[in-house]
């Protein structure tokens, strides 16, 4: 009778630790930085393979929140890796020292669409994320211009 009951008690274990291994390679939300242009960034998933992404970037020449709506897949057999691809927009202000280095672009306001692609992989067994993403925006009010270089690499702690 004792050795059904220690492979019951066993037999359960094992099925409960694996049920949260599996589950160590998924987050609901993460908090965390990301390293271009410098950002604090935020992701939830709202559903299954849906993210809402926000990100705040503070520097000397002002500022910019930008909002993402992200789809995420799965990406190969690696457990915890997707990829993603998506799209928001942004809202930023030009401080005085941006305007003087550029004139021609005088208007301190900053509204355009951002889209998004790139790499999220959450670390099994540790509470971290990285991504790695392609962040291409277009600026519709203030200066007109598109700009390609934001992007980059995103450590997160996940909860």
């Amino acid at each position: 009778m004792k050795q059904i009951v220690a492979i019951a008690f066993l037999a359960f274990t094992a099925t409960h630790l694996s049920a949260q291994t599996n589950n160590s390679s998924a987050y609901k939300t993460a908090l965390g930085v990301k390293l271009y242009p410098g950002a604090v960034s935020v992701k939830h998933f709202t559903s299954k393979g849906r993210a809402l992404e926000g990100l705040g970037y503070i520097s000397s020449d002002g500022f910019r929140l930008t909002g993402l709506y992200e789809l995420h897949y799965p990406l190969g057999s690696v457990e915890g890796l997707q990829w993603y691809v998506g799209g928001g927009g942004h809202i930023g202000i030009w401080s005085n020292s941006w305007k003087n280095r550029f004139p021609t672009r005088a208007n301190g306001l900053a509204l355009g669409v951002d889209g998004v692609l790139g790499v999220d992989y959450k670390i099994k067994g540790a509470p971290l994320n990285l991504s790695f993403d392609w962040q291409p925006s277009f600026n519709i009010v203030g200066y007109n211009y598109f700009e390609g270089g934001w992007g980059g690499l995103a450590i997160r702690y996940t909860f």
